[in-house]
């Protein structure tokens, strides 16, 4: 199969640059689950942008420079933040629904925001603008989809990118999707951590095919811990989005008393690394509770429908009981590099969203800042892309060892839940710089293993676990190499 854009990943990013790429040529998007199931789907909060007269461009750039510790790219920060009101615009052209009050857009505010620029769709904003998004690829004649594919390598020739090996899930089958560029929008890695609100699809693909493949990956030690996730026995890890705290909810411990005023000037809206290392060191001495049982019953359950039914069905009222909280891995903030035009060192692959490292983040993400690099990459990268595929004459044909192309069925969930495990408890809020330098030695044993199974063929979980380890390396490296703390690393020694 060959196209002129095979676009991996089916999140907000990829959708976006599909629909605008589709008017070019034609685009081949492989998923590895369903088309809705991404990360973007599970994005409560909503998009940052400057669309108030009592807000402008110099207090988003300088909140996201404060954010990110200040080691962020500036270039890319003002590129984001001056195209956001248009990216809004851009989203409710195309039918997303974002909340209003009398016809003016809604908007709220989250932690290290100092102004209130979030625009949301209630509290479920990326489920919303992926269904927009989606609505319109499956009219589009020159996108095609595949569902249930899992990316398993890139298609190398001389240096350059030329598609990429897939594994069909449910024939159990290898095959090759050959392109003339190929787009990584396959978003982070949470999945590395025990303790994660991501899907389970963010298993870091992307970044592990990428560093295969010779691409540059840069920060990857700055993994975001989300500070308030379900902290239920037996109960997912399910996100308790900012905007909460953004509307007035406070954090408080097992006597009920409220800690994060002490911590920073700006509470429980203080930057999420500083939030997520208060309530991780007051849970020493017993559980942690977000409350925001002091609102109004009838405004709670209007403005956030979606975590009102999901903690009624844990037996949490959010709108009388306190909810037990806790940080969980959430975000990726390094990735596989570009430059502002979604370029990758490898030339014929792109990068943009979660997956790679804009420069945007610096050391720890601004809330609601995610989706919005989301829209403006994959927009700023399709010219670039479109440029490249028409100097592209045609795709040599790519011949891959037949090895490669066996399917086999292996259990190695123990192997996955261990990389889990051992991540968590010392590469996670917390770092020390032995048990890194441990951790390291032990997660290569489990590559080597890893790699001898995939000798003898592959199948989904492998893959996965694979890709997991990879990155897990990736992590770990960074975070022994990164000496100082700054941002979502901190070196306790």
């Amino acid at each position: 199969m060959t196209y002129d854009f095979l676009v991996i990943g089916s999140g907000i990013s990829g959708l976006n640059f599909a629909l605008d790429a589709a008017e070019h040529g034609t685009v081949a998007i492989v998923t590895k689950k369903e088309l809705m199931e991404s990360n973007s789907n599970y994005a409560q909060g909503g998009i940052a942008a400057v669309l108030d007269s009592h807000d402008s461009f110099d207090a988003h750039v300088a909140d996201t420079l404060t954010a990110g510790c200040h080691i962020n790219d500036l270039e890319a920060v003002t590129l984001t933040v001056t195209h956001a009101p248009a990216q809004i615009q851009k989203l409710i052209d195309i039918g997303v629904g974002f909340s209003r009050k009398k016809e003016i857009l809604s908007l709220t505010q989250e932690g290290g925001h100092s102004a209130r620029r979030i625009a949301h769709a209630h509290d479920a904003t990326g489920k919303e603008i992926e269904r927009a998004l989606i609505f319109h690829v499956r009219q589009h004649q020159n996108i095609h989809i595949f569902e249930s594919h899992l990316a398993v390598d890139l298609l190398m020739q001389d240096g350059v990118c030329k598609g990429a090996e897939v594994l069909h899930t449910e024939k159990k089958e290898i095959e090759l999707f050959r392109a003339k560029a190929t787009i990584l929008a396959s978003g982070g890695a949470g999945q590395v951590f025990e303790r994660n609100c991501n899907p389970s699809v963010a298993t870091g693909d992307g970044i592990a095919m990428a560093a295969r493949a010779g691409a540059e990956i840069r920060d990857m030690e700055f993994i975001q811990f989300h500070p308030t996730a379900l902290a239920l026995e037996g109960k997912p890890t399910f996100l308790l989005s900012e905007t909460i705290r953004g509307e007035g909810a406070i954090l408080v411990n097992a006597k009920g008393e409220r800690f994060m005023e002490s911590q920073h000037e700006l509470k429980e809206l203080a930057p999420r690394d500083i939030v997520a290392r208060a309530i991780y060191a007051e849970m020493k001495h017993g559980p942690v509770y977000l409350d925001i049982t002091h609102r109004e019953s009838a405004y709670i359950k209007a403005r956030f429908p979606y975590i009102y039914e999901q903690l009624w069905w844990y037996g949490i009222k959010m709108d009388k009981d306190r909810i037990p909280v806790a940080p969980a891995a959430h975000y990726t903030c390094g990735g596989v590099h570009t430059n502002l035009k979604g370029e990758t060192n490898i030339p014929g692959l792109f990068a943009f969203g979660e997956v790679a490292h804009t420069g945007v983040h610096g050391a720890n993400r601004l809330a609601s800042n995610s989706l919005l690099e989301c829209m403006v990459f994959s927009e700023q990268t399709v010219p670039t892309a479109v440029a490249y595929v028409q100097d592209v004459e045609h795709v040599n044909h790519v011949e891959i060892d037949s090895r490669n192309m066996v399917y086999k069925k292996t259990d190695i969930h123990a192997i996955k839940k261990e990389i889990q495990k051992i991540m968590w408890e010392h590469v996670g809020i917390i770092r020390h710089e032995n048990e890194l330098k441990k951790t390291l030695q032990k997660l290569k044993s489990i590559q080597t293993t890893l790699e001898k199974l995939q000798k003898e063929g592959k199948n989904e979980m492998l893959v996965e676990t694979k890709n997991l380890a990879d990155v897990a390396i990736l992590i770990t490296k960074a975070a022994i190499e990164r000496k100082e703390s700054i941002g979502c690393h901190f070196i306790a020694d």
